[in-house]
């Protein structure tokens, strides 16, 4: 099965961040603080996600960034923590030099039934980090949950973050924030490439939710792809890897060397 683009879609919304001049006037390379659960963080016994893949490969021009993804986290352990904190002094200490951005991916773990934490809370905590990125003269992005690859008798991806994605979106509504599908275009791929090879992206055989090294960079470049459809302005400075965007676009399988 093949998907003629991956990326055949519009996000929700298309307002463009403006980048802040620096002192001479040029204006500034991005710094992206990455906040989420384990399938943002970097690669671990415990997790691992696209942050990193993101970060080593797509940023150029001087874009920087810092990978705070935590295993296990929810929107409130993540504030609960102190994550949340290390990533708003982050992006204070970033803004001198950079024009600041924070992807917030959460939803794997608020939907755990231990966690007590409703649709409508996900989506006031969502609202909440939104505001508070804001308020610190960052911009927010917030990213719909990276799709698990577990498959059901047809060989397709299994839908079972519905809930999550769909708060994530009403959460951008309401505030009027970036976002982007990563949990459509990440299904849309692992369908089109079946399911022996969306599992040599596992972290280990048996995980079908955390990304190895070349899974981090396959879906972290995803990401990059999405960003740039959602903020035009970061073109500049977020470009795939030209192997994996052409690939990701058509459909077909890689698996890059790291």
């Amino acid at each position: 099965m093949h998907v003629s683009s991956t990326l055949a879609y519009l996000s929700f919304f298309t307002s463009l961040a403006t980048a802040l001049p620096d002192a001479h006037g040029k204006p500034k390379p991005p710094f992206f603080a990455l906040a989420g659960d384990s399938t943002t963080a970097t690669q671990s016994a415990g997790g691992g996600g696209w942050g990193d893949g993101f970060l080593s490969t797509t940023l150029q021009k001087g874009a920087s960034g810092k990978n705070f993804g935590h295993n296990g986290a929810t929107t409130v352990s993540f504030r609960a923590g102190g994550d949340w904190a290390n990533v708003i002094t982050a992006v204070k200490s970033a803004s001198d030099k950079y024009d600041p951005y924070v992807t917030i991916q959460f939803g794997h773990n608020d939907q755990k039934p231990d966690k007590n934490i409703s649709m409508a809370d996900l989506i006031a905590n969502l609202v909440a980090l939104v505001e508070e990125v804001r308020a610190v003269s960052a911009t927010p992005i917030l990213v719909t949950s990276l799709s698990r690859r577990t498959y059901n008798a047809s060989g397709l991806v299994v839908e079972n973050l519905a809930d999550v994605t769909a708060a994530t979106k009403a959460a951008a509504q309401q505030s009027g924030a970036h976002i982007i599908d990563l949990n459509r275009a990440s299904t849309e791929y692992l369908n089109a490439i079946g399911e022996l090879d969306a599992h040599t992206y596992n972290l280990n055989p048996t995980d079908n939710t955390h990304l190895n090294d070349e899974g981090s960079v396959v879906f972290g470049n995803l990401v990059a792809m999405l960003i740039d459809r959602e903020v035009p302005r970061l073109r500049k400075y977020v470009k795939p890897v030209k192997s994996v965007e052409q690939a990701l676009k058509k459909g077909d399988y890689v698996f890059p060397a790291v």
